[in-house]
């Protein structure tokens, strides 16, 4: 009976795969063929076969607002040149359904990008929708001088998925501002003013923040303050291969030749998001964290991209690093940001 079920399981499975790999324009491969071994692409089945989406019980709105062409000449008239967008011809994008999004024709497309790594629950996800709608009919805004059950909620569930004595919760309104205040709170904390972050790194891109980001597509010239940028762990393109002590050791020249030998804060993305999601060399944050500590400075994880279980392995990103930052930032899969401190 078990053979008979794990051989109906397979068959099935082989099925979907077949499925899936139809979306591709690669030739699909059986379970034991090596890629060294795969015929032509015109020799197999389903090579000429349309791409599709598999099926999704939604019927998208009927859309009857300005076309993409409007849009894009008022976009151009009323707002900067800073926001850009892809394409030669822009995508209409009018509606959302979980993991689909819908254009102004009704044509369906798979957001793969997450609303740039923000929609961590799918677009109008039904239980979120309903808590929203829920809470606009009793209370919409209330200042924190008032009490309401609900930040102090959210304050000590999010508490909940931190390791350590990170317990303390501060909101905010974005990921460049979650950086800033963690930024200040180092600064202010340690008494030093010296910040150490990484090459390639993008950690916001307000006045303070942009200091920290080592990204010249995402730099202005204006003063970037006590700021060192140090060689990026990168274990496949770094110059030092996936040796974590050889990278630490330049955050340890940097302290003792660039600063008076004392730092107000390390900050790091676990996996660098906007620089190509490059991860960081094995055993590197645990080796960084304890210099940077002994040098009066305090350990920043930017977890805005990787943060809520996006790495599949941990829930944080600096967990895969096996450390306990001072300060974790967060932003985009909740919508909002925060510092935990």
């Amino acid at each position: 009976m078990a053979m008979m079920l794990q051989r109906k399981v397979l068959r099935r499975t082989f099925g979907e795969g077949k499925a899936i790999l139809n979306f591709n324009s690669n030739p699909v491969l059986s379970p034991c063929t090596s890629f060294s071994t795969v015929t032509s692409a015109a020799a197999t089945p389903f090579h000429n076969a349309p791409r599709q989406l598999p099926p999704f019980d939604y019927q998208p709105k009927p859309y009857n607002g300005p076309s993409a062409d409007q849009i894009l000449e008022k976009r151009k008239k009323f707002l900067g040149p800073s926001l850009f967008y892809y394409y030669q011809k822009p995508l209409n994008i009018v509606e959302g359904k979980m993991q689909y999004l819908y254009d102004e024709n009704g044509r369906r497309y798979l957001d793969a990008f997450a609303g740039i790594v923000t929609v961590s629950c799918g677009h109008c996800h039904p239980e979120v929708l309903n808590a929203i709608t829920e809470q606009n009919k009793l209370l919409q805004h209330a200042t924190t001088i008032y009490l309401h059950h609900a930040i102090a909620d959210f304050a000590e569930a999010l508490a909940s998925k931190m390791p350590g004595n990170l317990k303390v919760v501060y909101f905010v309104n974005s990921g460049s501002e979650a950086n800033e205040l963690a930024m200040l709170m180092a600064r202010l904390y340690s008494g030093n003013l010296g910040m150490i972050s990484l090459r390639n790194a993008y950690h916001g891109g307000s006045s303070s923040t942009i200091g920290l980001t080592a990204l010249n597509t995402w730099k202005y010239p204006i003063p970037e303050g006590e700021i060192h940028h140090v060689i990026n762990p990168d274990p496949f393109r770094g110059v030092f291969g996936s040796d974590a002590t050889r990278y630490a050791k330049d955050v340890q020249d940097h302290i003792e030749y660039g600063t008076s030998g004392k730092v107000a804060g390390f900050i790091a993305e676990t996996i660098q998001g906007v620089g190509g999601a490059v991860e960081l060399a094995p055993g590197y944050l645990k080796q960084v964290y304890d210099i940077v500590r002994k040098a009066g400075g305090v350990c920043i994880a930017d977890e805005v991209q990787t943060g809520f279980g996006r790495t599949g392995s941990h829930y944080w990103g600096f967990e895969t690093q096996g450390v306990i930052p001072d300060i974790v930032t967060m932003a985009k899969s909740l919508e909002m940001s925060e510092v935990e401190a």
